[in-house]
């Protein structure tokens, strides 16, 4: 990509937006190999060292809940401001590199925690800053890659995130097979495989995104402003509400806002009741939404419209159909997900291995074993990430990902069945499938739908049905677990194989703006 003073159009110019190369789609691309080191070993190992620090299995889903909480704080806020941030660092580069510090820190520190409330902690910390560093990294596929390109871009993140997810993963198993570093420890202590796993991730995260930041370029805004199909997406932005509109939305919010909050109190209260206080984080949530949207009311009503707060509350009632028709698949999709890294390991140990001592040999040699299923299916993920942009061509984007998520949901549903770990292996190669258009394909229909003025922003918000599901499974797998399947952790999964059943049918039902030009990639 030239430099935006070469590439300055004339006053009132227009033009296509110009094809990238290979290598400058791979550079723009290569901080996710880095982001995807970091979120790997989260989630292949932070469930373990819970574990290891005294957790019992049906408490861990609500120690994750801190972390996705944050997340759904600080995705629209990031997108928000890089829409609207242009500095020497361009755009998103900034949000990139900052994320990239504060995660390498906090991946120092996850391993040495001393208790399990510091591990807990640094966890918050660490998913807050990884969500800094990725959220801006779809929008930036957006900015720029013409349409034709834009499933190809976000296959080549698929595929570096495969990879750097594969290394993560087998990282503790390979240290030990290989380097004879030791898999056991103390109770209560973290091993030193996992250790020197997440030193050498925080490391790597950050070289990688500092490649991103330092080998790749930016569109300014003005560059922005004269591509052709930027103008066509820019014109279904909604005009900006007179100031009797903002008062009557504001009236709006107020009274589904007072409708959510009460209803949020009622249940809170007879959850309380019930001793279910896991469950209450949604009911809670539910009582904050109707706060937020109360508080925007009033600021339109009293004509204190022209604010950031306001913008995203009336920005998200206003997302586009596509993106509203998505977030039902992206929430069902990432509930299985998180559903199976929170439990797999319990669910592995317990199922196939038939313990539940943490500091048993067979134990740590289960949640190895885990570790190299998990890099198999981003191994497979990796591999299959250029083969699922074919697929859609001969058929279209949502069949393909639907094709891919029923693959995820078989393989999930067969671990049930499984006596022998090696077959874990086969389970995962369907995960994998999923997993590649997961992270590609719901993206790759959503931009064509977005302006590029709110890229960063919807994106942003996009990420909240990632994160909502997130904060579903906290809440509610564990009681389930807990209560109605006598911590037998295996039902998680099957609970996960039939969300992504669901996540494909409701795929069918999307529409996606601009198929026919993305399938000309």
């Amino acid at each position: 990509m030239g430099s935006p003073a070469a590439n300055a159009p004339l006053p009132g110019a227009t033009r296509p937006k110009p094809r990238l190369g290979f290598w400058e789609i791979w550079n723009m691309s290569f901080g996710f190999l880095g982001i995807q080191i970091g979120f790997a070993l989260q989630n292949a190992n932070v469930s373990r060292i819970f574990e290891t620090l005294g957790a019992k299995v049906e408490d861990i889903p609500i120690l994750w809940i801190a972390a996705p909480v944050t997340g759904l704080i600080v995705q629209p806020i990031v997108g928000y401001f890089s829409d609207r941030t242009w500095n020497r660092l361009g755009r998103r580069r900034p949000y990139f590199l900052g994320g990239a510090i504060l995660a390498s820190l906090a991946l120092l520190v996850m391993p040495n925690s001393p208790a399990l409330w510091v591990a807990a902690g640094m966890l918050w910390i660490m998913d807050a800053s990884i969500n800094i560093s990725m959220e801006p990294f779809r929008a930036f596929v957006g900015d720029n890659l013409p349409s034709a390109q834009r499933t190809t871009g976000f296959a080549m993140q698929s595929f570096l995130i495969g990879t750097g997810a594969v290394v993560a993963s087998m990282l503790p198993w390979l240290l030990t097979s290989q380097f004879g570093v030791s898999n056991e420890a103390p109770e209560h202590m973290i091993p030193d495989s996992v250790r020197l796993s997440f030193y050498f991730g925080a490391v790597v995260f950050f070289i990688a995104v500092l490649w991103t930041v330092v080998r790749s370029k930016e569109y300014s805004p003005q560059e922005m402003a004269s591509f052709q199909e930027n103008q066509a997406r820019e014109s279904t932005v909604r005009e900006k509400r007179s100031a009797q509109e903002f008062a009557t939305n504001g009236g709006r919010q107020i009274r589904v806002g007072g409708v959510l909050l009460v209803l949020g109190a009622i249940l809170s209260l007879w959850l309380a009741s019930q001793a279910l206080y896991q469950v209450m984080i949604l009911s809670g949530g539910t009582g904050v939404v109707g706060l937020l949207l109360i508080a925007s009311g009033l600021m339109q009503r009293a004509g204190r419209y022209d604010n950031g707060f306001v913008t995203i509350l009336n920005d998200f009632q206003d997302m586009p159909r596509t993106m509203k028709q998505l977030a039902w698949v992206q929430f069902f999709s990432w509930f299985a997900l998180f559903a199976m890294w929170i439990y797999t390991t319990a669910a592995v140990t317990s199922h196939i291995y038939h313990t539940t001592d943490t500091t048993s040999a067979l134990f740590n040699e289960g949640a190895n074993w885990v570790g190299v299923g998990f890099s198999t299916y981003n191994g497979v993920a990796a591999v299959v990430a250029f083969a699922i942009p074919v697929l859609a061509r001969r058929t279209s984007r949502r069949v393909a990902h639907a094709i891919c998520l029923v693959c995820g949901a078989v393989g999930l549903l067969s671990i049930f069945v499984l006596s022998d770990p090696r077959y874990l292996l086969g389970s995962m190669v369907g995960v994998g499938i999923a997993w590649a258009s997961i992270l590609s394909m719901p993206y790759a229909i959503l931009t064509g739908s977005l302006p590029p003025s709110k890229m960063g922003y919807y994106m942003g918000v996009f990420n909240f049905f990632i994160v909502i599901p997130q904060i579903v499974a906290a809440a509610i797998l564990g009681f389930l677990v807990g209560k109605y399947f006598r911590g037998e952790a295996i039902y998680a999964l099957l609970i996960g194989g039939v969300s992504l059943v669901l996540a494909a049918v409701l795929t069918l039902r999307v529409q996606d703006e601009d198929d026919v030009a993305a399938v000309g990639a």
